[in-house]
């Protein structure tokens, strides 16, 4: 068992629910990090006795801060086809709603495939040293960052021409990858306002979507590597902005690719 493993731990009740609890390890400036919740939401469907095929999507949305303590998860398969599999899923602190997702998780068979997007040629992670955590933030302190560009602004504001980020990420201690830790680092991108601004500022994600590309054995050969991703803002506009990232495996597989919309102040 690892710090990750301990954030997403689930037990079954006698009423059908999955209850968890927040751990202080994954505490973000406001409730946890989204990208534990994501993989919670995700690690509640795989649970399911009747789960069919593996994930395919994704999408959560933030409805308020999830508060320190006890949680409630209810999942529940809104239709089984013969290649797919439709989950809703929600999550619940007494009688209010935190958060919601829906998931597809599906059959991998085996079919014609390519992926016309290619990975950035970068220096290899050993060659970069650890990021720094000027935020003080205590989740990034379960991964192991190192980035190529586009780190965390930490200095005097200096705004940026543009929001990429490129970086090599795996967990810390070391774990090999399965699909809920893969959904949890395509949220691994702080917000892309900071860059543009050069300064960490008011934002939080609405909702986040993940598409998982990965099989079990893609995954399997990944194993506890690092992972490259490269993420990106679309357009900031009147208080929201969108993001899309992909995370590319150590052999240049595309693992998974994501979206998400934020909300930001200034």
């Amino acid at each position: 068992m690892t710090v990750f493993d301990d954030g997403i731990a689930l037990e079954r009740s006698g009423d059908g629910a999955l209850r968890g609890r927040t751990i202080p390890q994954w505490a973000n400036m406001v409730g946890p990090f989204g990208g534990i919740t994501a993989a919670t939401m995700l690690r509640a469907v795989e649970l399911q006795d009747e789960v069919r095929g593996l994930p395919v999507a994704l999408t959560v949305n933030y409805l308020a801060p999830i508060a320190d303590g006890e949680f409630e998860i209810r999942a529940r398969a809104v239709r089984t086809n013969r290649s797919n599999q439709h989950w809703y899923v929600e999550m619940n602190q007494g009688a209010a709603a935190t958060t919601t997702a829906t998931a597809v998780f599906g059959a991998r068979r085996a079919t014609w495939d390519d992926t016309e997007l290619k990975p950035p040629s970068v220096a290899a992670p050993d060659a970069i040293g650890p990021g720094a955590n000027p935020m003080g933030v205590v989740w990034l302190d379960n991964y192991d960052i190192r980035f190529v560009e586009g780190a965390i602004p930490h200095a005097d504001p200096v705004p940026d021409e543009s929001s990429q980020t490129v970086l090599w990420v795996r967990d810390n201690p070391a774990r090999g990858i399965d699909f809920a830790s893969l959904a949890a680092v395509c949220d691994i991108f702080y917000p892309r306002v900071y860059l543009r601004r050069g300064r960490p500022m008011p934002a939080g994600t609405i909702s986040f979507t993940v598409y998982f590309h990965a099989d079990e054995a893609e995954l399997a050969e990944q194993g506890e590597d690092f992972a490259l991703g490269v993420a990106r803002a679309q357009r900031f506009r009147n208080g929201h902005f969108d993001q899309t990232a992909q995370i590319w495996g150590r052999s240049g597989a595309l693992l998974a690719t994501t979206h998400q919309i934020v909300y930001y102040k200034g």
